[in-house]
């Protein structure tokens, strides 16, 4: 199929005005904000006698904390900068002291990695509760730690 001489001139003012447009959109916007790998890593004093290393999830008035319990990361006002679900918690035990028995009073523990853009404070919503602060914590790698009841 041949175009005519018209039809070229149409096709490619049109050709440049998509370009244009496009080149346009740009704007002064820098691109997508820089985020950093980090883990949440929230601690349940729920106290129940477990083994050491097993899933666990909150007892007591902590059972909205479960393996697949939603949550949010929150900035300090209020927008949500990652949601997901919580994994399965992992018990640790209590007490630094080797009580030389199988099953010993643990706190369940559940470890999120996320990706946060940098801001001045982070709070962690779980199964749409109040939302708990979110301590920076360097011990173990980058993380932000919760413990409850704070």
């Amino acid at each position: 199929m041949r175009l005519t001489t018209s039809a070229r001139h149409g096709v490619g003012a049109l050709a440049i005005l998509l370009l244009a447009g496009v080149a346009g959109c740009g704007g002064s916007d820098a691109g997508p904000e820089a985020v950093t790998p980090t883990t949440v890593r929230v601690l349940v004093r729920d106290i129940n006698i477990r083994a050491e290393g097993v899933d666990c999830a909150g007892t007591g008035p902590y059972l909205y904390f479960h393996h697949r319990a939603p949550f949010r990361v929150l900035d300090p006002d209020g927008e949500a900068l990652v949601t997901g679900t919580l994994p399965a918690g992992t018990a640790v035990a209590a007490f630094a002291e080797d009580l030389e028995v199988e099953r010993v009073p643990t706190y369940c523990e559940f470890a999120v990695p996320v990706r946060v853009p940098q801001r001045t404070g982070y709070r962690l919503e779980v199964a749409g509760r109040p939302a708990l602060d979110l301590t920076p914590d360097s011990s173990e790698g980058p993380a932000l730690v919760a413990v409850v009841p704070a």
